[in-house]
């Protein structure tokens, strides 16, 4: 009845705000038809590689044998690229270069939502901020159309926003209602509002004690590196010349020839792999690089102040037990004031993010403070029968937001809510914060600007409906025809529609016989995840040219679990120094450089760092003793330390084979002094590391679990049964 109370007297509320927003939702919706008319003019773009796309070596010819580009961009992220299809659909000459891999920064390392801001409306309505409020508006239109032209990489989430006051129940109501009403026609589902038995139903795990309700709000999600990846790629097949591993070493100047002014006329680029420099010539030249964009433009000008206030973000990667299969979870308040989202990605479970000042770097690495604060926060909305553990951390990460302050504004000290488009005194054309979902009509008015600032001859935005690398040819039921066609399995088969789109049947064809009857093709990276070794050379097709690459962007293995992408990094190298010609020592390179990334920038050294040499045994002594006694049914000599050769006898007797470089592996995820044993102390303190919670899937402990169980089962050989007694 309290319940059926509190959500009746929200009618009146949620009412009357609908009411004071209608006559905007009116007059948008016209703005809307007249822009919708994109249709027609996507049947008219040019598409000069529609079938093949360019090698990075015939992008690069272009790049350095074209006279003049009308627009060169700088930065190979989400807006970057952007920019680039932005500019080539317009019929503009356009070029895009990029220092690292497309999407290696802040744009692979998102929460992967593509949403409006519940919480930017909440200050909006608060605080009266018209400004704010169309910033919400413009993001929720964006959010639509990237549903729309990318339909195989991004999908509608509902989220679940927990309750456990009954005065917070009408409120945080009528702010949910309140999304819907802004998105208009662009209302993905309406919300609506839980029980408590139901909300604990649809999400089993969430904490009981208190909890009075629940309210469910739609927003969009996706795999942000590929969908950057498609973006940049729609615009290499519309005649766009981009390379990754591209850096611009300085920019290009010239006189202007009516007032003598210094303007820049391009860049001098240098190819990361072979150390060649060119420069590359534009009428117009974008600064999209994110949170390097004061580096850019002190290159312009060396007394431009700096407008990029920068704030790390960490995430972290858990089991996909901890929340359902298509249900997220919201918490608006932490106990710093921050917002933390739990959400179903990939099969597993990100959580995130943090917010905290931090210094520019292109390798950021998570911190274990941050990543112990996101999994507090996460106990606190779960049921206390969740044990959430550190050691299920699979993966984390960090991404540095370019947060700006605007030079345009008479108080430059102020962070920016928005994107700021700066033109220069020179010419340099510069596009820095907003977010991922908008980065579409950042890139409309960046170009808007440019064609205005350079007197370029071009046509109004046509990339409102463009579909983008895959898109068109997707549809919801694609991988049972990858799946009849080719003899894939159906779990890789639905992964490469997800993520190919159309493109999906390209990466098919490449798949190899895997000689079993069942699937036919279609060789996996790793057991547990639908990754084949086909997608590997398909990567180089879309530009990869690192292993890192291929485990960070085109696959998302490094972000998804970063153990099962080292197992992975050796067989990836190798097809890759197949496909481009690597050498040995070259091969080796990409091993330890893969590894390193894993290492510091995907959170492999935090997980690693549970179990080292100085970690406490905090063991009673009945455990101690039955640990030992596990111990030495592998050590049988009683040597204190057991090697791959006395695992192998144990599991001989049980008539189990285990390959001998896995059991390498195994071994050595406890080896901590790395001399090819595991000694007595540190196996006491795996499984010292294991009940703490610190470390959760460790195959020696569960390998050497299971094993005794297996002798203890079996019991002594009988005298019968061994032939003896006569």
């Amino acid at each position: 009845m309290a319940f059926r109370k509190a959500v009746k007297g929200t009618l009146i509320g949620g009412g009357a705000l609908a009411t004071a927003f209608s006559l905007s939702q009116f007059f948008e919706y016209r703005k809307n038809q007249a822009r919708l008319a994109y249709v027609e003019a996507q049947g008219e773009l040019k598409m000069p590689f529609k079938d093949a796309l360019p090698t990075r070596e015939e992008q690069l010819s272009s790049l350095r044998n074209t006279e003049e580009f009308d627009v060169l961009v700088v930065g190979g992220g989400a807006t970057g690229s952007g920019c680039a299809l932005d500019a080539v659909t317009r019929n503009l000459k356009t070029a895009m270069v990029e220092r690292s891999d497309f999407s290696s920064g802040t744009s692979s390392r998102s929460t992967k939502l593509i949403h409006g801001g519940v919480r930017y409306l909440q200050k909006a309505i608060m605080k009266l901020d018209y400004e704010q409020y169309m910033m919400v508006k413009e993001a929720l239109h964006e959010r639509a159309n990237l549903l729309d032209i990318a339909p195989h990489l991004s999908a509608p989430l509902p989220i679940m926003l927990p309750v456990y006051k009954w005065w917070q129940l009408p409120y945080y109501w009528a702010g949910i209602k309140m999304y819907d009403v802004v998105a208009g026609s662009h209302c993905l589902k309406s919300s609506y509002v839980l029980s408590k038995s139901k909300a604990l139903e649809l999400f089993p795990m969430l904490k009981k004690d208190k909890l009075v309700g629940a309210i469910v709000y739609y927003d969009g999600q996706h795999n942000d590196a590929r969908m950057n990846l498609a973006i940049a790629l729609s615009a290499a097949r519309h005649g766009a010349a981009i390379a990754n591993y591209t850096e611009v070493v300085h920019l290009l100047k010239k006189p202007d020839s009516q007032t003598g002014q210094e303007k820049v006329c391009g860049a001098r680029c240098r190819d990361m792999i072979t150390g060649k420099e060119f420069d590359v010539r534009a009428k117009c030249v974008i600064n999209a690089t994110g949170p390097f964009t004061d580096s850019l433009r002190k290159m312009d000008n060396q007394k431009t102040p700096n407008i990029c206030q920068p704030s790390a973000g960490v995430h972290i990667v858990i089991p996909g037990y901890y929340s359902p299969d298509n249900m997220g979870l919201l918490d608006p308040a932490t106990s710093d004031g921050r917002v933390i989202f739990f959400l179903p990605w990939e099969k597993m479970t990100i959580a995130g993010t943090t917010d905290t000042p931090t210094e520019v770097t292109a390798h950021p690495i998570p911190m274990e403070e941050d990543i112990n604060f996101i999994l507090n926060e996460v106990r606190n909305y779960l049921s206390p029968d969740v044990e959430v553990r550190r050691g299920d951390v699979l993966a984390a990460w960090s991404g540095i937001r370019p947060l700006v302050t605007d030079p345009n504004s008479k108080d430059t000290q102020s962070i920016c809510r928005n994107h700021i488009v700066n033109i220069s005194d020179s010419g340099l054309v510069t596009i820095a914060g907003g977010k991922w979902t908008t980065y579409r009509s950042m890139a409309e008015e960046t170009l808007d600007a440019a064609v205005k600032a350079h007197n370029l001859s071009a046509g109004p935005s046509r990339t409102v409906g463009l579909m983008l690398e895959g898109g068109k040819d997707w549809t919801p039921t694609l991988y049972i025809r990858l799946v009849q066609d080719y003899g894939l399995e159906n779990e890789v088969a639905k992964h490469l529609a997800a993520t190919y789109g159309g493109r999906a049947f390209e990466v098919a064809k490449m798949a190899h016989v895997t000689g079993k009857r069942w699937p036919i093709l279609g060789k996996r990276l790793v057991s547990e995840f639908p990754y084949i070794e086909s997608e590997v050379q398909y990567a180089i097709k879309e530009y990869a040219c690192t292993a890192i690459d291929v485990i960070a962007r085109r696959t998302r293995l490094g972000f998804l679990n970063v153990q099962a992408a080292d197992e992975a990094l050796p067989r990836i190298v190798e097809i890759m120094g197949k496909e481009l010609q690597w050498t040995e020592q070259k091969k080796k390179e990409e091993l330890e450089a893969a590894q390193k990334f894993l290492h510091l920038e995907m959170g492999y050294k935090a997980r690693s760092e549970q179990l080292s040499k100085t970690s406490e045994i905090s063991l009673n002594a009945q455990e101690v003793a039955r640990y030992k006694k596990r111990f030495y049914k592998f050590d049988k000599e009683s040597k204190g330390f057991i090697t791959t050769l006395d695992v192998q006898q144990v599991l001989e007797r049980l008539n189990v084979q285990i390959d001998e470089n896995a059991l390498h592996e195994i071994l050595n995820e406890v080896d901590l002094n790395k001399n090819g044993q595991v000694e007595l102390d540190e196996f006491l303190q795996l499984m010292s590391a294991v009940q703490r919670g610190q470390i959760s899937d460790s195959r020696l402990a569960i390998l050497m679990k299971t094993v005794e169980e297996g002798l203890d089962l079996r019991g002594p050989v009988s005298v019968d049964r061994s032939g003896g007694g006569f």
